[in-house]
């Protein structure tokens, strides 16, 4: 007898007793060992944990968007109603009044938005949603702590729409950039054609002024192309006019004579 008339309470949990005679006991009680009434009392288990739940639910946009939503609420029961809580929603509580009031919410809070602002406004919908949940669960003794949004898709009109305003946007950006590079060509055209024709009128000026400046070019192309063929394997045998090292063709005169032997005989002078 003296065994019946005990119960225990887990860590995490509260207890409330109904009487058979009395109804509800006003009062709940913590974790521990309690004395009931044998055969008129029998303790009533809560756990007052912080327990997940998920809800899905379809609402509509602003915009007529249809928003499938995924939102996972953190809750407990409200440790100083528990006999009321009780009274109105029984023990499973969280499956009777949860989801009813979340897709009130939900549907409330997503029509104040167009589809675009649900996603660039996110955390602010999420806000709202939780601040809107958090006053309705209070009127059922329930206790929300957090609430998250999994999961937001749209219709597949809109989903359809959106793929193709960023193909739009992606063709529209190379377009921007082909022409783009095509003025970047043209500068470069232009900038080029300036430049030969500077560097034309530099050495024209320059061979106008000064006529050895014709012999250093040669003597640079000559320095050049004897670098050339000295890397190579094969032997060759250039004379100066091959190598453009005759640089005094321009000053020199050659005469033909013959001797007094009737040789052809062949001078130069300068």
């Amino acid at each position: 007898a003296a065994v019946n008339s005990l119960y225990t309470v887990q860590g995490g949990y509260r207890a409330i007793k109904f009487n058979m005679l009395t109804g509800l006991d006003p009062m709940s009680y913590e974790a521990g060992t309690h004395i009931k009434i044998p055969l008129l009392e029998r303790p009533i288990f809560f756990d007052i944990r912080q327990q997940p739940i998920s809800i899905q639910s379809s609402q509509g946009s602003r915009d007529l968007q249809i928003v499938n939503t995924t939102v996972r609420i953190l809750f407990k029961a409200n440790e100083g109603n528990l006999p009321d809580l009780y009274r109105s929603l029984g023990v499973n509580y969280a499956d009777v009044v949860l989801p009813s009031i979340s897709n009130e919410v939900l549907k409330s809070v997503i029509a104040q938005y167009n589809a675009s602002e649900l996603i660039t406004r996110r955390p602010e919908v999420s806000a709202a949603i939780t601040a809107e949940l958090q006053q309705r669960a209070k009127d059922f003794y329930v206790d929300i702590s957090d609430v998250s949004i999994v999961q937001m898709n749209f219709g597949k009109e809109y989903t359809a729409a959106v793929e193709s305003k960023q193909i739009a946007q992606q063709m529209a950006e190379r377009a921007r950039f082909k022409v783009e590079q095509a003025q970047q060509e043209k500068r470069g055209v232009i900038i080029l054609a300036e430049g030969e024709a500077e560097s034309a009128r530099l050495i024209g000026n320059a061979i106008k002024n000064n006529h050895s400046f014709l012999e250093l070019r040669r003597m640079e192309a000559a320095k050049t192309i004897s670098q050339t063929l000295a890397k190579s394997q094969n032997k060759l045998t250039l004379d100066a006019e091959s190598l453009l090292l005759n640089l005094a063709h321009n000053g020199e005169q050659h005469t033909n004579t013959r001797d007094p032997t009737g040789a052809k005989k062949s001078s130069s002078w300068f």
